[in-house]
C-alpha cells in the first residue's frame, strides 16, 4: 500500500508539467502548416512567422528536463511549493556545471561543437554545457531528490545569527554535496542505463504488435488506479519511447519526434515511435459504441435521462479526449466489462499498428486533425485510422451490449432505483466549494489538495469522514479511496473545482 501510495504521488506530481504540453504540441502542429513548403512560399511573411512561433515553442520541447525538474519538485513538496521549485532550478544548473566541469577534468568530453555532432556519443549540449545526454531522467531524478530534501529539511531552523542558513537555504546547502556527487556518478553509471534503455526499446519493437496490445490495454486498464500516467508517459517523453536527429537536434520521446518530423517536412515515412500514440482511439470512437450500448441495455424508464447524462460526456471525450467521468460510471459497477473494454482498446491499437498507421491521436478529435492533417495521409495513413475507430466504435457496442445483457450488469441506466443525476453546484448556496470540502470530511479532515487532468486529488486525516454520495452531487462522476488519499472525478471542470475549494479553504497557491 505504501509503495502504491508512493507511485501515485509521483504520477500525479508528473501531471504537473505534462498538462502544458498538450498546448505546446498543439501550437507547434499549427504553425508547421505555415511552414509547410507544400502550401507556404519558403521566405514569405507567413513562412517566417511560422518559423519564428515554432523557434519560441521548441524552446520548451528541447528542453523538458529542466521543466519536469521544476515540476516534481514542486508537485511532491508538501509546504513551501515556490521554493521548491527554486532549489530545483539550482541544482539543475549545479549539476550541468558539475557533470561539464568533471567531464573536462576527466578528459572525456566528446568531440563535437553541435548536438549533430554530439548525436551517438552519449553527450549533448543543455544550456550551453556538454554534459552526459540523460534526457528528461535528469530532471526527474533531480526533481524527485529536491523534493525528498525539501520535505525533510525545509521547515529545520537555527538560532541567532545562523538563522538564516536554516529553511530552504539548509536545502540548498544539503543538495550541493547531493549534486556534486550525482555529477559525477552519471558519468560512470549513466553510460550502462543508456545501453539498458535502449535494449528496452529494442525488446519493445521485437515485442511488434503483442507490444503494443500490451501498452495500449494497461493504459486503459490502469485508470482506476490512477497509474496509468506511469504507463504512457516515459513512452511519450522520454528515450524509452525512441531518440531521433532532426535537423541538428536530438529529440527524443514519440510525441516530440512525431512533432520535429512533421515541422521538419522531409517527407518519407514517419518513425515506428509513434505507435506509442494511438491511445486516443477509444477517447475518439470508443466511448460513443460504449455509451450507445448503455443507452440501448437501459430500462425503458431511465433512458431520457441516460441520454442527457451520457451524451455531454461523449461529445467531451470526443473532441478534446477527456473520458474519465464517462468511463467512472461503470467501472467499479461493471468490472467485467471495464475488462472487455480494455481488451478492445489494446486490440485495436495494434490493428493500427500492423498496417502501417503512424498518427498522433492521444486526446480528441480537435488535436488528433491538427497533428495529423499537416503530416499529411500519405506518411500518416490517417484515414484508415478514421476507418479503424469506426469498426472500434461498432465492436464496443456489440460487445458491450452482449456481456451486458449476457451477465446482467449494473450499467448506467439499469441500476433500480437509479440516483439521481449529480448536480454541478452546491443545492444549498454558499461558497461553491463548500459542498466540496463537506463531501472531504469538513475543513479539519482535508491535509492537501491537488488536481491532475481530471481529478481532484485530496490526503485526509480520516478517509472514513469521506461522504461518496455529497461528492457525486457536486459533479463528480466517481470517488476513490486509496488508504487517506481520496480522488474526486471531475472531468475538465477539475481546476475550477480546486480554484473554489482552496478559496473556501482559505488557500492561496
Amino acid at each position: 500500500m505504501v509503495v502504491l501510495k508512493k507511485l501515485q504521488d509521483f504520477s500525479k506530481a508528473m501531471i504537473g508539467p505534462v498538462l502544458y504540453l498538450p498546448v505546446i504540441g498543439l501550437l507547434i502542429a499549427l504553425f508547421s502548416i505555415t511552414t509547410n513548403k507544400i502550401w507556404v512560399t519558403e521566405g514569405s511573411t507567413l513562412y517566417l512567422i511560422g518559423k519564428y512561433a515554432s523557434t519560441i515553442l521548441w524552446a520548451i520541447m528541447n528542453n523538458l528536463g529542466f521543466f519536469f525538474c521544476l515540476g516534481l519538485a514542486s508537485g511532491l513538496a508538501k509546504s513551501r511549493k515556490a521554493e521548491a521549485s527554486f532549489v530545483a532550478a539550482m541544482s539543475y544548473f549545479m549539476y550541468l556545471a558539475g557533470n561539464n566541469s568533471w567531464l573536462t577534468l576527466t578528459q572525456r568530453l566528446a568531440e563535437g561543437a553541435t548536438n549533430a555532432e554530439l548525436y551517438g556519443s552519449g553527450q549533448i549540449f543543455i544550456f550551453g554545457f556538454k554534459v552526459v545526454d540523460m534526457g528528461v531522467f535528469l530532471g526527474i531524478i533531480l526533481g524527485v531528490l529536491v523534493a525528498f530534501i525539501h520535505n525533510r529539511f525545509v521547515n529545520k531552523e537555527f538560532p541567532g545569527a545562523f538563522s538564516i542558513y536554516g529553511n530552504s537555504k539548509l536545502v540548498l546547502i544539503i543538495m550541493l554535496p547531493l549534486v556534486a556527487l550525482f555529477a559525477v556518478a552519471t558519468v560512470y553509471i549513466w553510460p550502462f542505463v543508456a545501453h539498458g534503455i535502449s535494449a528496452l526499446t529494442t525488446f519493445m519493437k521485437t515485442f511488434g504488435s503483442a507490444g503494443v496490445f500490451l501498452y495500449g490495454f494497461l493504459n486503459r486498464f490502469l485508470i482506476p488506479t490512477g497509474l496509468h500516467h506511469l504507463v504512457w508517459s516515459p513512452f511519450v517523453f522520454t528515450s524509452i519511447g525512441g531518440q531521433m536527429l532532426i535537423d541538428g537536434q536530438t529529440v527524443v520521446g514519440a510525441k516530440p519526434i512525431f512533432l520535429a518530423e512533421i515541422a521538419s517536412n522531409t517527407g518519407g515515412a514517419l518513425n515506428d515511435s509513434a505507435r506509442f500514440l494511438t491511445y486516443g482511439m477509444v477517447k475518439i470512437f470508443g466511448t460513443a459504441g460504449m455509451a450507445l450500448a448503455f443507452y440501448k441495455t437501459a430500462r425503458p424508464e431511465y433512458k431520457a435521462k441516460l441520454k442527457a447524462t451520457l451524451i455531454p460526456l461523449i461529445v467531451t471525450s470526443f473532441l478534446v479526449g477527456i473520458t474519465e467521468p464517462f468511463e467512472f460510471l461503470f467501472i467499479f459497477t461493471a468490472p467485467l466489462l471495464w475488462l472487455f473494454y480494455s481488451l478492445i482498446d489494446g486490440f485495436f491499437q495494434m490493428l493500427a499498428w500492423m498496417v502501417d498507421v503512424r498518427v498522433c491521436a492521444t486526446n480528441g478529435i480537435i488535436d488528433f486533425l491538427v497533428y495529423n492533417i499537416p503530416a499529411g495521409a500519405g506518411r500518416t495513413q490517417w484515414p484508415l485510422f478514421v476507418l479503424l475507430g469506426l469498426i472500434e466504435t461498432a465492436t464496443m457496442y456489440f460487445v458491450g451490449k452482449f456481456v451486458i445483457t449476457r451477465f446482467n450488469m449494473a450499467t448506467p441506466g439499469r441500476r433500480a432505483g437509479e440516483e439521481e443525476e449529480p448536480q454541478s453546484a452546491p443545492a444549498g448556496g454558499g461558497h461553491p466549494g463548500e459542498e466540496v470540502i463537506r463531501g472531504l470530511g469538513g475543513k479539519e479532515n482535508i491535509l492537501t489538495v491537488d488536481n491532475c487532468f481530471t481529478r481532484l486529488r485530496v490526503d485526509v486525516s480520516n478517509p472514513g469522514l469521506i461522504q461518496e454520495t455529497l461528492l457525486k452531487n457536486t459533479g463528480g462522476t466517481g470517488v476513490i479511496i486509496k488508504g487517506n488519499h481520496v480522488q474526486v472525478i471531475y472531468g475538465l471542470n477539475v481546476s475550477k473545482v480546486r480554484n473554489n475549494v482552496n478559496a473556501a479553504l482559505g488557500v492561496n497557491e
